[in-house]
């Protein structure tokens, strides 16, 4: 069961024993860790089939094109445009539900940590705008939305989560711009499918990992 330390003491003058000080500050740990690692293990068991989905998508779509620079057709597009809107609308919520009750300087922190990903996020993409609309051929600037936009997130994520010490974001980050930066050695069509399984991977891999960081902090000794 959960220990809850009991703060009376503390609150009329006393001490806290040893285990209620570290008790406390195992649950400040916790939840800052919640506060800036929000998405609950379902979140990202969603993700891993949305990216398998919308890359594998592509790849299926490309592969023996004579031309696989291409956008996708548009009904792959529908169905990709249709799983962002859900991932951002849930990322959203749980964005706000791991920020409840938080002030102060941890939620100035907060803030400036979702800006920093909001501008990577949307530099790294608003770069395939213009080269959609002039019809990039070339491989160089062709690969770029299969894996670029995702390695520059995750290289802003892993460098932003390494400055807060938190280990398991900085890890997952650092995965995705791993991943990413072996896939623009898989050509033009190869690279959808290694995103895909990569990302997949990842994905899956936090969500259990979330399992087991739930089930630590609920059973322990």
């Amino acid at each position: 069961m959960t220990y809850t330390p009991d703060t009376t003491a503390a609150g009329n003058g006393g001490n806290f024993e040893p285990q209620q000080a570290a008790a406390l500050l195992d649950q400040a740990t916790v939840q800052a860790r919640r506060t800036f690692t929000p998405g609950p293990p379902l979140l990202w068991v969603y993700r891993a089939f949305f990216v398998l989905v919308a890359f594998g998508g592509y790849w299926l779509s490309v592969r023996g094109r004579q031309d696989p620079y291409s956008a996708p057709p548009g009904g792959l597009l529908a169905v990709i445009f249709a799983l962002v809107a859900i991932n951002i609308g849930w990322s959203t919520w749980a964005l706000k539900r791991a920020g409840a009750g938080v002030s102060g300087p941890a939620q100035r922190k907060r803030q400036a940590w979702i800006g920093v990903m909001l501008v990577a996020w949307v530099a790294a993409y608003a770069v395939t705008l213009p080269l959609y609309h002039a019809s990039a051929s070339h491989p160089a600037w062709a690969l770029y939305p299969a894996s670029a936009p995702l390695m520059i997130v995750g290289l802003a994520g892993a460098a932003t989560s390494a400055a807060r010490r938190d280990w398991p974001t900085a890890g997952t980050t650092l995965a995705i711009a791993i991943i990413a930066a072996v896939a623009g050695f898989g050509g033009p069509a190869g690279a959808w499918l290694i995103m895909g399984i990569g990302l997949c991977a990842v994905c899956l891999g936090t969500a259990a990992f979330k399992v087991w960081q739930q089930h630590r902090s609920v059973v322990r000794p």
